[in-house]
């Protein structure tokens, strides 16, 4: 089915770990690099957890949990991801960042068609191409969190990207891992979607239209959706949100990519969102993972108050 034995992930957040366990459950031996020791520590202790939740509802059994924890090693060397066969980048939305990973990536993985891939959900795959000497390997495999349950990977080549390539990344994503695959375009058909539905939301919090709760109540009861916008914002991250409209925005220059002034107070106020646990609701996850309602946060002008009886929600997002 495919040539990929060897999986390395760059970057072990929800993101990274994710993509770490669902290609241990696949079978292949995954060597996932974190900056220091101690958040490759903490990594492998996200992974653990995750696996540990799959088995108490009943999805993985306790040998097969070990036989995954088995195939995953979690490094701060980055001379440890030399031999693999695809590496996937899952580190922060931030293209400098990327693009130093990128340029690590060509210097230490020795494989001369290895697939060089990279989880962004906004960023212009040829842009990170750019700083690798093998352009035509790096592709875009975006995967949405929760990673074990969501079925997508949005597949983005470049304009450089060799055919091979995207032969190798599908079969890998749909055959090995089992997801549906959408060949997707530069800028992300999801993101394209989501992110003005997004920022159209936090506008009209902005401007006094309807409170965070009643926005999202709107959107749950009267079109079914799982989370209102205002709750999947904070779920994404306020400060991820922002980083993805600006570069959609950079790119397209298109009104609806721009971010309110409202939510670049909110970031600056202390990256509020998922990583802090405070956005436009307030959040708390369970021992589970799983989310819950309890106290929330309401967007005004002057940036967030906390008023009584709200509602929270969890852990994990896109």
């Amino acid at each position: 089915m495919t040539d990929v034995e060897r999986v390395g992930v760059v970057g072990c957040g929800l993101m990274g770990s994710g993509i770490a366990e669902v290609c241990a459950r696949a079978g292949r031996d995954v060597v996932v690099l974190e900056a220091t020791g101690g958040a490759a520590a903490a990594g492998r202790e996200r992974i653990a957890g995750s696996l540990g939740r799959a088995v108490a509802s009943g999805r993985l059994t306790a040998a097969e949990r070990d036989a995954v924890m088995g195939r995953i090693s979690v490094t701060a060397d980055p001379a440890r991801l030399a031999d693999r066969d695809l590496v996937v980048e899952a580190v922060a939305e931030d293209e400098r960042v990327k693009l130093e990973v990128f340029a690590l990536l060509d210097r230490v993985v020795e494989r001369p068609d290895a697939v060089l891939a990279t989880n962004t959900s906004s960023l212009p795959v040829i842009r990170l191409a750019a700083a690798v000497s093998r352009p035509e390997q790096v592709v875009g495999l975006h995967f949405f969190n929760p990673v074990p349950v969501l079925p997508l990977v949005e597949l983005v080549p470049s304009l450089l990207t060799g055919a091979e390539t995207v032969r190798r990344a599908h079969a890998f994503a749909s055959e090995v891992l089992g997801k549906e695959v959408v060949r997707d375009r530069a800028g992300f058909v999801v993101n394209a979607l989501l992110v003005p539905y997004l920022l159209a939301a936090v506008r009209m919090a902005e401007h006094g239209r309807a409170t965070a709760e009643d926005i999202d109540r709107g959107m749950t009861l009267g079109c079914a959706h799982p989370l209102g916008p205002l709750a999947l914002a904070d779920l994404i991250g306020l400060d991820t949100v922002q980083a993805i409209a600006r570069s959609l925005y950079a790119e397209y220059r298109e009104p609806s990519y721009a971010p309110p002034p409202l939510l670049a107070r909110m970031v600056d106020a202390g990256r509020l969102g998922r990583k802090t646990g405070r956005g436009f609701h307030t959040y708390g996850a369970r021992g589970d993972g799983a989310m819950r309602e309890d106290e929330g946060v309401v967007a005004t002008a002057a940036g967030p108050t906390r008023p009584a009886g709200g509602r929270r929600d969890g852990e994990q997002t896109t």
